[in-house]
């Protein structure tokens, strides 16, 4: 899979090449993050942090807060690992920092190791050291340690030239059950899929920024049908992952919805189809998943209108419930609600609202049998989500925030 790369320097985003000469300075890094978002994780790499001479920090916590990021630059302490792991990185990504004493204290299936390799030899000091250490040597050392190696290959690093699959492929088999993730002179889909075969990852940019590689035809490269046909199955999710049917992709269609940001797919009978074109019913997409076998893959859009099926109903399989159901129902209620309903006078009167939730609060507090116990989370659960919806916040967004909480490793005292 492909891993797009953000590097920052001076809070803008850079690419150099060799790790010195700039080649591209492609600006504001926020909008460049929204585009890559769509093919999952992104690597936020601090070149000043990196290197002595500063920090984007705040920018980089920003990234983190908005789209699954591994960080890395700059991380040489327990402390500023334990930061970026609180604030939210997905993953971090040490250095010359990685020793068996420091990984040992943090959570091995967020640490990826760097190693940047010349000609297999380990290589520091901004790439200008040789150390004499064969890097397979060092990925037996430390695989025990870590979820992942990032090895970037510094002699082909932003030069396009292509990458070295037959060392790629000993890393992979010396890395154990640690994902590999290789960056340096990755430049086609071809390299993307070869890669993944080998049960690696490809973390890319130079090949991104010049346009020599396209990211929709990156994102579908390691994909593979079992289907006369060709097409992909593809499963449809909300944000909040609930399944709203079932479609088909191809290598086209994939790259016309990337291009969109749209749920864009493949019909078997009428070519190329744009969902809610005709119905208004249009898709937002945020994110393509492929699966663990890459022979399908999962669209995760948000939804307009009457919902996916055409028979009008949020999903394929009839209408969905719950707490989004709710959530979507007092959207739609909040600038409309029935006079003189009691959501009205609610969205209406913001003290009656806060005297609710206060009051509704402090029952569930008391309860005290299972029943009662129920009836007053259910309450506590409406009020809450009146004033969400009040307030114009989406119940998915509640959600992304306490998946941010939950990868943080300082617990409370």
């Amino acid at each position: 899979m492909i891993v797009p790369s953000i590097d920052l320097q001076g809070g803008q985003t850079v690419q150099l090449v060799g790790g010195e000469r700039l080649e591209i300075a492609a600006g504001d890094p926020l909008p460049i993050a929204e585009r890559f978002a769509v093919a999952g994780e992104i690597a936020v790499i601090d070149l000043d942090a990196a290197m002595g001479k500063g920090s984007n920090s705040e920018l980089i916590q920003a990234l983190v807060r908005r789209h699954p990021c591994r960080v890395g630059g700059g991380i040489r302490s327990l402390e500023a690992a334990t930061a970026w792991l609180d604030a939210g990185a997905r993953r971090i990504i040490l250095g010359t920092a990685a020793t068996p004493e420091l990984l040992s204290r943090l959570p091995r299936e967020r640490l990826i190791a760097a190693l940047d390799a010349r000609d297999g030899e380990i290589v520091v000091e901004g790439w200008t050291q040789r150390t004499g250490r064969r890097v397979l040597e060092r990925v037996v050392e430390l695989r025990r340690y870590v979820g992942g190696f990032l090895v970037t290959f510094v002699e082909r690093e932003g030069r396009m030239e292509g990458t070295d699959l037959a060392f790629a492929n000993a890393i992979v088999e010396a890395a154990g059950d640690a994902r590999v993730t290789i960056a340096g002179g990755v430049t086609t889909t071809e390299e993307i899929r070869a890669l993944d075969e080998l049960g690696a990852d490809a973390q890319v940019g130079m090949a991104l920024y010049s346009g020599r590689m396209d990211l929709a035809e990156a994102i579908a490269a390691p994909l593979r049908s079992d289907r006369p046909d060709g097409l992909i199955p593809t499963v449809v999710t909300d944000e909040r992952g609930v399944a709203l049917g079932l479609v088909y992709s191809s290598g086209e269609s994939i790259k016309a919805a990337v291009a969109e940001r749209r749920g864009i797919y493949q019909s078997r009978s009428r070519g190329l189809w744009r969902k809610g074109e005709t119905s208004g019913a249009t898709q937002e997409l945020l994110r393509i998943d492929p699966d663990c076998d890459r022979d399908s893959v999962r669209f995760v859009v948000r939804q307009g209108g009457e919902g996916f099926c055409h028979l009008a109903t949020r999903t394929c399989f009839g209408e969905d419930g719950g707490l989004g159901a709710l959530m979507r129902t007092l959207q739609a209620r909040r600038d409309e609600a029935p006079a003189g309903s009691y959501t009205a006078r609610l969205f209406g009167d913001p003290a009656l609202l806060a005297a609710k939730l206060t009051e509704e609060a402090q029952e569930l507090v008391e309860a005290s049998e299972r029943a009662h116990v129920l009836h007053e989370a259910a309450d506590v659960l409406y009020f809450t989500l009146v004033r969400l919806a009040a307030d114009g916040i989406d119940l998915a967004e509640v959600e992304q925030h306490l998946d941010l909480r939950a990868l943080r490793i300082t617990r409370r005292g």
